[in-house]
Protein backbone atom coordinates (compact mmCIF):
# COMPACT_ATOMS: atom_id res chain seq x y z
CA UNK A 1 0.00 0.00 0.00
CA UNK A 2 3.02 2.32 0.22
CA UNK A 3 2.38 5.61 1.97
CA UNK A 4 -1.08 4.65 3.18
CA UNK A 5 0.22 1.75 5.25
CA UNK A 6 3.18 3.80 6.37
CA UNK A 7 1.19 6.83 7.45
CA UNK A 8 -1.69 5.17 9.24
CA UNK A 9 0.16 2.28 10.86
CA UNK A 10 3.35 4.16 11.63
CA UNK A 11 1.64 7.20 13.09
CA UNK A 12 -1.38 5.54 14.61
CA UNK A 13 -1.03 1.83 15.22
CA UNK A 14 2.75 1.97 15.41
CA UNK A 15 2.49 4.45 18.30
CA UNK A 16 1.08 1.85 20.57
CA UNK A 17 -0.46 2.11 24.00
CA UNK A 18 -3.67 1.98 25.92
CA UNK A 19 -5.51 3.29 28.92
CA UNK A 20 -8.56 5.19 29.83
CA UNK A 21 -8.31 8.65 31.34
CA UNK A 22 -7.23 8.15 34.91
CA UNK A 23 -6.02 4.81 36.26
CA UNK A 24 -4.95 1.97 33.98
CA UNK A 25 -6.24 -1.32 35.29
CA UNK A 26 -4.18 -3.79 33.23
CA UNK A 27 -0.86 -2.35 34.38
CA UNK A 28 1.11 -2.07 31.14
CA UNK A 29 4.78 -1.35 31.23
CA UNK A 30 4.45 1.07 28.32
CA UNK A 31 1.55 3.27 27.30
CA UNK A 32 1.44 5.43 24.16
CA UNK A 33 -1.44 7.82 23.56
CA UNK A 34 -2.45 9.65 20.42
CA UNK A 35 -4.50 12.79 21.00
CA UNK A 36 -7.05 14.55 18.82
CA UNK A 37 -4.20 16.74 17.55
CA UNK A 38 -2.31 13.64 16.47
CA UNK A 39 -5.40 12.10 14.90
CA UNK A 40 -5.93 15.30 12.93
CA UNK A 41 -2.44 14.96 11.50
CA UNK A 42 -3.04 11.30 10.60
CA UNK A 43 -6.26 12.35 8.84
CA UNK A 44 -4.35 14.86 6.73
CA UNK A 45 -1.81 12.20 5.77
CA UNK A 46 -4.54 9.75 4.82
CA UNK A 47 -6.24 12.44 2.76
CA UNK A 48 -3.11 12.89 0.65
CA UNK A 49 -2.80 9.12 0.23
CA UNK A 50 -6.43 8.61 -0.77
CA UNK A 51 -6.31 11.56 -3.15
CA UNK A 52 -3.31 10.06 -4.96
CA UNK A 53 -5.01 6.66 -5.19
CA UNK A 54 -8.14 8.14 -6.75
CA UNK A 55 -6.07 9.20 -9.75
CA UNK A 56 -5.41 5.51 -10.45
CA UNK A 57 -9.09 4.51 -10.44
CA UNK A 58 -10.33 2.95 -13.69
CA UNK A 59 -13.95 3.80 -14.43
CA UNK A 60 -16.04 1.46 -16.61
CA UNK A 61 -17.52 2.12 -20.03
CA UNK A 62 -21.16 3.20 -19.94
CA UNK A 63 -23.05 2.05 -23.03
CA UNK A 64 -26.52 1.13 -24.19
CA UNK A 65 -29.35 1.90 -26.56
CA UNK A 66 -31.69 4.81 -26.18
CA UNK A 67 -34.17 6.87 -28.16
CA UNK A 68 -32.41 10.08 -29.13
CA UNK A 69 -34.05 13.21 -30.49
CA UNK A 70 -33.64 13.56 -34.26
CA UNK A 71 -31.93 10.13 -34.47
CA UNK A 72 -34.47 7.75 -33.03
CA UNK A 73 -33.07 4.58 -31.50
CA UNK A 74 -29.27 4.68 -31.43
CA UNK A 75 -26.34 3.11 -29.60
CA UNK A 76 -24.35 5.32 -27.25
CA UNK A 77 -21.07 4.86 -25.43
CA UNK A 78 -19.25 6.97 -22.81
CA UNK A 79 -15.72 5.62 -22.58
CA UNK A 80 -12.07 6.41 -21.69
CA UNK A 81 -13.16 7.91 -18.37
CA UNK A 82 -10.23 9.08 -16.24
CA UNK A 83 -10.10 11.07 -13.03
CA UNK A 84 -8.29 14.22 -14.16
CA UNK A 85 -8.16 16.04 -10.86
CA UNK A 86 -9.56 15.77 -7.38
CA UNK A 87 -9.52 17.76 -4.19
CA UNK A 88 -10.49 16.10 -0.95
CA UNK A 89 -11.27 18.54 1.84
CA UNK A 90 -12.63 18.56 5.37
CA UNK A 91 -10.97 15.37 6.61
CA UNK A 92 -11.42 14.25 10.21
CA UNK A 93 -10.24 11.25 12.22
CA UNK A 94 -12.02 10.84 15.53
CA UNK A 95 -11.99 8.20 18.23
CA UNK A 96 -15.03 5.98 18.15
CA UNK A 97 -15.57 4.94 21.79
CA UNK A 98 -15.57 1.17 22.38
CA UNK A 99 -14.92 0.58 18.69
CA UNK A 100 -11.91 2.25 17.11
CA UNK A 101 -11.81 5.21 14.75
CA UNK A 102 -14.13 7.18 12.51
CA UNK A 103 -12.59 8.69 9.36
CA UNK A 104 -14.60 11.20 7.31
CA UNK A 105 -14.15 13.47 4.30
CA UNK A 106 -16.60 16.20 3.31
CA UNK A 107 -17.07 18.98 0.76
CA UNK A 108 -14.79 17.42 -1.87
CA UNK A 109 -14.89 17.19 -5.64
CA UNK A 110 -13.55 15.07 -8.50
CA UNK A 111 -13.23 16.02 -12.14
CA UNK A 112 -13.54 13.24 -14.73
CA UNK A 113 -12.66 13.51 -18.41
CA UNK A 114 -13.86 11.09 -21.07
CA UNK A 115 -15.07 10.52 -24.60
CA UNK A 116 -18.49 9.80 -26.06
CA UNK A 117 -19.79 8.36 -29.29
CA UNK A 118 -23.22 7.72 -30.75
CA UNK A 119 -23.87 5.35 -33.66
CA UNK A 120 -26.97 5.06 -35.85
CA UNK A 121 -26.32 2.71 -38.73
CA UNK A 122 -23.72 4.46 -40.87
CA UNK A 123 -24.02 7.72 -38.91
CA UNK A 124 -21.36 8.22 -36.23
CA UNK A 125 -20.97 11.12 -33.80
CA UNK A 126 -18.24 11.49 -31.22
CA UNK A 127 -16.59 14.02 -28.93
CA UNK A 128 -15.28 14.61 -25.42
CA UNK A 129 -16.87 15.56 -22.13
CA UNK A 130 -16.02 16.66 -18.58
CA UNK A 131 -17.86 15.60 -15.44
CA UNK A 132 -17.42 17.54 -12.19
CA UNK A 133 -18.55 15.57 -9.15
CA UNK A 134 -19.32 17.93 -6.28
CA UNK A 135 -20.11 17.58 -2.60
CA UNK A 136 -18.47 14.21 -2.08
CA UNK A 137 -18.68 12.87 1.48
CA UNK A 138 -16.99 9.72 2.76
CA UNK A 139 -17.58 8.06 6.12
CA UNK A 140 -15.53 5.07 7.34
CA UNK A 141 -15.52 3.24 10.66
CA UNK A 142 -12.35 1.31 11.51
CA UNK A 143 -12.50 -1.51 14.05
CA UNK A 144 -9.21 -1.88 15.95
CA UNK A 145 -8.22 -5.08 17.68
CA UNK A 146 -5.28 -7.27 18.65
CA UNK A 147 -4.07 -10.64 17.42
CA UNK A 148 -3.06 -13.49 19.77
CA UNK A 149 0.50 -12.74 18.62
CA UNK A 150 0.24 -9.31 20.26
CA UNK A 151 0.12 -7.47 16.94
CA UNK A 152 -2.58 -4.93 16.08
CA UNK A 153 -5.31 -5.64 13.58
CA UNK A 154 -7.71 -3.34 11.76
CA UNK A 155 -10.84 -3.86 9.69
CA UNK A 156 -13.37 -1.63 7.95
CA UNK A 157 -16.62 -2.16 9.82
CA UNK A 158 -18.60 0.26 7.64
CA UNK A 159 -18.01 2.57 4.68
CA UNK A 160 -20.34 4.92 2.84
CA UNK A 161 -19.86 7.70 0.31
CA UNK A 162 -22.31 10.16 -1.17
CA UNK A 163 -22.29 12.57 -4.13
CA UNK A 164 -24.36 15.73 -3.89
CA UNK A 165 -24.19 17.01 -7.48
CA UNK A 166 -22.88 16.03 -10.93
CA UNK A 167 -22.18 18.68 -13.60
CA UNK A 168 -21.53 17.67 -17.22
CA UNK A 169 -19.90 19.71 -20.01
CA UNK A 170 -20.01 18.29 -23.55
CA UNK A 171 -17.99 19.45 -26.53
CA UNK A 172 -20.36 21.19 -28.95
CA UNK A 173 -23.92 22.38 -28.54
CA UNK A 174 -25.56 19.03 -27.89
CA UNK A 175 -28.40 19.48 -25.47
CA UNK A 176 -29.83 16.12 -26.40
CA UNK A 177 -26.57 14.43 -25.36
CA UNK A 178 -26.67 16.18 -21.98
CA UNK A 179 -30.19 14.88 -21.48
CA UNK A 180 -29.02 11.41 -22.45
CA UNK A 181 -26.26 11.51 -19.85
CA UNK A 182 -28.53 12.77 -17.06
CA UNK A 183 -31.30 10.30 -17.85
CA UNK A 184 -29.28 7.20 -18.72
CA UNK A 185 -25.83 7.53 -17.18
CA UNK A 186 -25.76 9.84 -14.17
CA UNK A 187 -27.30 7.51 -11.58
CA UNK A 188 -25.05 4.62 -12.70
CA UNK A 189 -22.03 6.93 -12.67
CA UNK A 190 -22.81 8.02 -9.10
CA UNK A 191 -23.18 4.45 -7.87
CA UNK A 192 -19.99 3.29 -9.59
CA UNK A 193 -17.90 6.17 -8.22
CA UNK A 194 -19.32 5.82 -4.71
CA UNK A 195 -18.57 2.09 -4.68
CA UNK A 196 -15.10 2.68 -6.13
CA UNK A 197 -14.23 5.06 -3.30
CA UNK A 198 -15.22 2.55 -0.61
CA UNK A 199 -13.51 -0.27 -2.49
CA UNK A 200 -10.24 1.68 -2.50
CA UNK A 201 -10.49 2.10 1.27
CA UNK A 202 -11.54 -1.51 1.88
CA UNK A 203 -8.75 -2.88 -0.33
CA UNK A 204 -6.17 -0.61 1.28
CA UNK A 205 -7.06 -1.94 4.71
CA UNK A 206 -7.60 -5.60 3.78
CA UNK A 207 -4.86 -6.12 1.21
CA UNK A 208 -2.23 -3.64 2.33
CA UNK A 209 -2.58 -2.28 5.87
CA UNK A 210 -3.63 -5.46 7.70
CA UNK A 211 -0.92 -7.68 6.10
CA UNK A 212 1.57 -4.91 6.82
CA UNK A 213 0.57 -4.86 10.48
CA UNK A 214 1.18 -8.62 10.66
CA UNK A 215 4.82 -8.01 9.80
CA UNK A 216 5.37 -5.61 12.71
CA UNK A 217 7.79 -7.01 15.27
CA UNK A 218 6.41 -7.48 18.77
CA UNK A 219 9.90 -7.80 20.20
CA UNK A 220 13.08 -5.86 19.50
CA UNK A 221 16.68 -6.76 20.22
CA UNK A 222 18.44 -4.19 22.37
CA UNK A 223 21.87 -5.85 22.54
CA UNK A 224 23.38 -9.32 22.99
CA UNK A 225 21.77 -9.63 26.44
CA UNK A 226 18.33 -8.06 26.28
CA UNK A 227 15.27 -7.54 24.15
CA UNK A 228 12.06 -5.57 24.67
CA UNK A 229 8.51 -6.90 24.39
CA UNK A 230 6.15 -4.47 22.63
CA UNK A 231 3.19 -6.86 22.30
CA UNK A 232 -0.31 -5.47 22.78
CA UNK A 233 -2.00 -6.48 26.00
CA UNK A 234 -5.46 -5.87 24.59
CA UNK A 235 -7.24 -4.11 21.72
CA UNK A 236 -6.55 -0.38 21.37
CA UNK A 237 -9.12 1.66 23.28
CA UNK A 238 -10.83 4.85 22.14
CA UNK A 239 -12.49 7.51 24.25
CA UNK A 240 -14.02 10.80 23.16
CA UNK A 241 -10.68 12.59 22.59
CA UNK A 242 -7.88 10.02 22.53
CA UNK A 243 -6.83 6.63 21.22
CA UNK A 244 -4.80 4.49 23.63
CA UNK A 245 -3.01 1.18 23.17
CA UNK A 246 -1.54 -0.84 26.01
CA UNK A 247 1.82 -2.61 25.60
CA UNK A 248 3.69 -5.03 27.77
CA UNK A 249 6.87 -2.92 27.79
CA UNK A 250 9.02 -5.61 29.42
CA UNK A 251 12.77 -6.02 29.01
CA UNK A 252 13.64 -9.72 28.85
CA UNK A 253 16.73 -11.90 28.67
CA UNK A 254 17.45 -13.14 25.17
CA UNK A 255 18.88 -16.35 26.60
CA UNK A 256 15.88 -17.19 28.76
CA UNK A 257 12.57 -15.29 28.64
CA UNK A 258 11.16 -16.13 32.06
CA UNK A 259 8.21 -14.56 33.95
CA UNK A 260 8.93 -11.52 36.12
CA UNK A 261 8.15 -11.82 39.82
CA UNK A 262 6.57 -8.37 40.12
CA UNK A 263 3.85 -6.44 38.31
CA UNK A 264 3.93 -3.10 36.56
CA UNK A 265 2.48 -0.30 38.72
CA UNK A 266 -0.82 1.41 38.03
CA UNK A 267 -0.25 4.67 36.13
CA UNK A 268 -2.57 7.66 36.36
CA UNK A 269 -1.87 9.66 33.22
CA UNK A 270 -2.13 13.46 33.21
CA UNK A 271 -4.89 15.03 31.14
CA UNK A 272 -2.70 16.78 28.58
CA UNK A 273 -3.41 17.30 24.88
CA UNK A 274 -0.89 19.87 23.67
CA UNK A 275 1.22 17.23 21.84
CA UNK A 276 0.20 14.74 19.17
CA UNK A 277 1.56 11.71 21.01
CA UNK A 278 2.35 10.82 24.60
CA UNK A 279 4.31 7.88 26.00
CA UNK A 280 3.98 6.68 29.57
CA UNK A 281 6.88 4.40 30.51
CA UNK A 282 6.62 2.82 33.92
CA UNK A 283 9.50 1.86 36.19
CA UNK A 284 8.59 -1.73 35.25
CA UNK A 285 10.36 -1.34 31.90
CA UNK A 286 13.54 -0.01 33.49
CA UNK A 287 13.53 -2.41 36.41
CA UNK A 288 13.04 -5.51 34.25
CA UNK A 289 16.08 -4.27 32.31
CA UNK A 290 18.01 -4.06 35.57
CA UNK A 291 17.08 -7.67 36.33
CA UNK A 292 18.43 -8.85 32.99
CA UNK A 293 21.75 -7.04 33.26
CA UNK A 294 22.19 -8.04 36.90
CA UNK A 295 21.64 -11.70 36.02
CA UNK A 296 24.38 -11.68 33.38
CA UNK A 297 26.73 -9.91 35.79
CA UNK A 298 27.01 -6.77 33.70
CA UNK A 299 27.75 -4.63 36.77
CA UNK A 300 30.25 -7.02 38.35
CA UNK A 301 33.88 -5.94 38.26
CA UNK A 302 37.44 -6.79 39.22
CA UNK A 303 40.20 -4.42 40.32
CA UNK A 304 43.86 -5.41 40.20
CA UNK A 305 46.96 -3.40 41.05
CA UNK A 306 47.76 -2.60 37.43
CA UNK A 307 44.41 -0.74 37.24
CA UNK A 308 45.32 1.58 40.14
CA UNK A 309 46.66 4.99 39.00
CA UNK A 310 50.41 5.50 39.63
CA UNK A 311 49.70 8.53 41.85
CA UNK A 312 47.46 6.57 44.24
CA UNK A 313 48.44 6.54 47.94
CA UNK A 314 47.45 2.90 48.15
CA UNK A 315 48.41 -0.07 45.97
CA UNK A 316 46.70 -3.42 45.83
CA UNK A 317 49.63 -5.13 47.53
CA UNK A 318 49.99 -6.48 51.04
CA UNK A 319 53.01 -4.19 51.54
CA UNK A 320 50.78 -1.16 50.95
CA UNK A 321 48.35 -2.47 53.59
CA UNK A 322 51.07 -2.86 56.26
CA UNK A 323 50.35 0.48 57.98
CA UNK A 324 46.68 -0.18 58.68
CA UNK A 325 46.47 -3.99 58.41
CA UNK A 326 49.82 -5.39 59.59
CA UNK A 327 48.55 -8.95 59.96
CA UNK A 328 47.77 -9.12 56.24
CA UNK A 329 51.33 -8.08 55.40
CA UNK A 330 52.80 -10.64 57.86
CA UNK A 331 50.71 -13.55 56.57
CA UNK A 332 51.18 -12.77 52.88
CA UNK A 333 54.35 -10.68 52.45
CA UNK A 334 54.91 -8.87 49.14
CA UNK A 335 51.75 -10.33 47.59
CA UNK A 336 49.31 -8.71 45.18
CA UNK A 337 45.62 -8.39 45.95
CA UNK A 338 42.54 -8.39 43.76
CA UNK A 339 39.12 -6.94 44.52
CA UNK A 340 36.09 -8.73 43.08
CA UNK A 341 32.87 -6.67 43.16
CA UNK A 342 29.33 -7.95 42.74
CA UNK A 343 26.02 -6.15 42.94
CA UNK A 344 23.95 -7.83 45.66
CA UNK A 345 20.60 -7.35 43.89
CA UNK A 346 19.35 -5.63 40.76
CA UNK A 347 19.25 -1.87 41.48
CA UNK A 348 15.79 -0.50 40.80
CA UNK A 349 14.91 3.02 39.69
CA UNK A 350 12.91 5.11 42.14
CA UNK A 351 10.49 7.53 40.48
CA UNK A 352 9.19 10.58 42.30
CA UNK A 353 7.82 13.83 40.83
CA UNK A 354 10.70 15.55 39.05
CA UNK A 355 13.33 13.10 40.27
CA UNK A 356 14.90 9.75 39.41
CA UNK A 357 17.29 7.91 41.71
CA UNK A 358 18.65 4.48 42.47
CA UNK A 359 20.46 2.82 45.36
CA UNK A 360 22.95 0.03 44.76
CA UNK A 361 24.28 -2.43 47.30
CA UNK A 362 27.57 -4.15 46.44
CA UNK A 363 29.87 -6.66 48.04
CA UNK A 364 33.59 -6.59 47.36
CA UNK A 365 35.74 -9.56 48.21
CA UNK A 366 39.49 -9.04 48.54
CA UNK A 367 41.79 -11.97 47.79
CA UNK A 368 45.53 -12.40 47.79
CA UNK A 369 47.04 -13.83 44.61
CA UNK A 370 49.04 -16.92 45.61
CA UNK A 371 51.32 -18.92 43.33
CA UNK A 372 49.67 -20.93 40.55
CA UNK A 373 46.96 -18.24 40.27
CA UNK A 374 45.28 -19.36 43.48
CA UNK A 375 43.06 -16.71 45.10
CA UNK A 376 42.77 -16.72 48.88
CA UNK A 377 39.91 -14.57 50.27
CA UNK A 378 41.05 -12.32 53.13
CA UNK A 379 38.27 -9.81 53.76
CA UNK A 380 34.86 -8.74 52.48
CA UNK A 381 33.44 -5.22 52.16
CA UNK A 382 29.92 -3.90 51.92
CA UNK A 383 29.48 -0.89 49.65
CA UNK A 384 26.41 1.35 49.41
CA UNK A 385 25.90 4.15 46.96
CA UNK A 386 23.10 6.38 45.75
CA UNK A 387 22.91 7.80 42.23
CA UNK A 388 20.65 10.33 40.59
CA UNK A 389 19.62 9.66 37.00
CA UNK A 390 19.39 12.28 34.27
CA UNK A 391 17.24 11.41 31.26
CA UNK A 392 16.98 12.93 27.79
CA UNK A 393 14.43 12.28 25.07
CA UNK A 394 15.48 12.51 21.43
CA UNK A 395 13.92 11.56 18.10
CA UNK A 396 13.76 7.82 18.70
CA UNK A 397 14.79 6.83 22.22
CA UNK A 398 15.29 7.78 25.86
CA UNK A 399 18.89 8.01 26.99
CA UNK A 400 20.27 8.32 30.50
CA UNK A 401 23.25 9.43 32.53
CA UNK A 402 24.18 8.47 36.10
CA UNK A 403 25.37 11.10 38.54
CA UNK A 404 26.74 9.17 41.53
CA UNK A 405 27.22 10.24 45.11
CA UNK A 406 30.18 9.23 47.25
CA UNK A 407 30.14 5.58 48.28
CA UNK A 408 30.04 4.28 51.85
CA UNK A 409 32.25 1.29 52.68
CA UNK A 410 31.85 -1.10 55.61
CA UNK A 411 34.05 -4.01 56.66
CA UNK A 412 31.73 -7.05 56.65
CA UNK A 413 34.17 -9.90 57.32
CA UNK A 414 37.93 -10.18 57.83
CA UNK A 415 40.39 -13.06 58.23
CA UNK A 416 43.22 -10.63 58.91
CA UNK A 417 41.76 -8.56 61.73
CA UNK A 418 39.79 -5.33 61.91
CA UNK A 419 41.22 -2.36 60.01
CA UNK A 420 40.26 1.13 58.78
CA UNK A 421 38.64 1.09 55.32
CA UNK A 422 38.96 4.83 54.53
CA UNK A 423 41.92 4.39 52.17
CA UNK A 424 40.12 1.61 50.34
CA UNK A 425 37.05 3.83 50.15
CA UNK A 426 39.05 6.46 48.26
CA UNK A 427 40.41 3.80 45.87
CA UNK A 428 36.95 2.39 45.22
CA UNK A 429 35.51 5.85 44.61
CA UNK A 430 38.20 6.47 42.03
CA UNK A 431 37.48 3.17 40.25
CA UNK A 432 33.72 3.55 40.26
CA UNK A 433 33.82 7.13 39.00
CA UNK A 434 36.39 6.45 36.28
CA UNK A 435 35.59 2.91 35.17
CA UNK A 436 32.30 1.37 36.29
CA UNK A 437 29.99 4.37 35.99
CA UNK A 438 31.35 5.35 32.54
CA UNK A 439 30.66 1.76 31.43
CA UNK A 440 27.05 2.02 32.67
CA UNK A 441 26.65 5.46 31.11
CA UNK A 442 27.83 4.11 27.76
CA UNK A 443 25.07 1.51 27.96
CA UNK A 444 22.49 4.14 28.99
CA UNK A 445 23.59 6.29 26.05
CA UNK A 446 22.48 3.49 23.71
CA UNK A 447 19.00 4.30 24.96
CA UNK A 448 15.58 2.81 25.53
CA UNK A 449 14.00 2.47 22.06
CA UNK A 450 10.51 3.84 21.59
CA UNK A 451 7.98 1.74 19.63
CA UNK A 452 8.16 3.81 16.45
CA UNK A 453 8.57 2.68 12.91
CA UNK A 454 10.65 4.01 10.09
CA UNK A 455 10.03 7.40 8.51
CA UNK A 456 8.70 8.95 11.71
CA UNK A 457 10.33 12.06 13.08
CA UNK A 458 9.66 13.38 16.57
CA UNK A 459 9.96 17.05 17.41
CA UNK A 460 9.16 19.53 20.18
CA UNK A 461 9.38 16.90 22.97
CA UNK A 462 8.61 17.40 26.65
CA UNK A 463 9.55 15.07 29.50
CA UNK A 464 7.88 14.80 32.90
CA UNK A 465 8.71 12.51 35.82
CA UNK A 466 5.74 11.27 37.84
CA UNK A 467 5.39 8.69 40.58
CA UNK A 468 6.35 5.33 39.06
CA UNK A 469 6.47 6.49 35.41
CA UNK A 470 7.90 8.87 32.84
CA UNK A 471 5.48 10.88 30.72
CA UNK A 472 6.84 11.95 27.35
CA UNK A 473 4.97 14.20 24.95
CA UNK A 474 5.98 14.91 21.37
CA UNK A 475 4.74 15.98 17.99
CA UNK A 476 5.39 13.73 15.02
CA UNK A 477 6.14 14.20 11.37
CA UNK A 478 5.81 11.53 8.68
CA UNK A 479 8.78 11.52 6.30
CA UNK A 480 7.69 10.67 2.78
CA UNK A 481 9.96 8.71 0.50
Amino acid sequence: MGTSAGALSSLLLGILLTSTPGALGANPGLVARITDKGLEYVAQEELVTLQSKLHDVTLPVFSGDAKIKYLGNAHYEFHSLNIHSCELLGSALKPLPSHGLHFSISDSFIRVKGKWKVRKRILKLDGSFDVTVKGITISVNLLLGSEPSGRPKVAVSSCSSDIRDVEVHMSGDLGWLLNLFHHQIESKFRRVLESKICKIIQDSVTSDLQPYLQTLPVTMEMDTFAGIDYSLMEAPQATAEILDVMLKGEIFSRDHHSPVAFLAPVMSLPEEHSRMVYFAISNYAFNTASLVYHKVGYLNFSITDDMVPPTSNIRLTTKSFRAFCPRLARLYPNTNLTLQGTVVSAPFLNFSPGNLSSAAQMEIEASVLLPNSVKEPVFRLGVATNVSVMLTFNTSKITGFLKPEKIQVELKESKVGVFNVELLEALLNYYLLNTLYPKVNDKLAEGFPLPLLKRIQLYDPVLQIHKDFLFLGTNVRYLRV
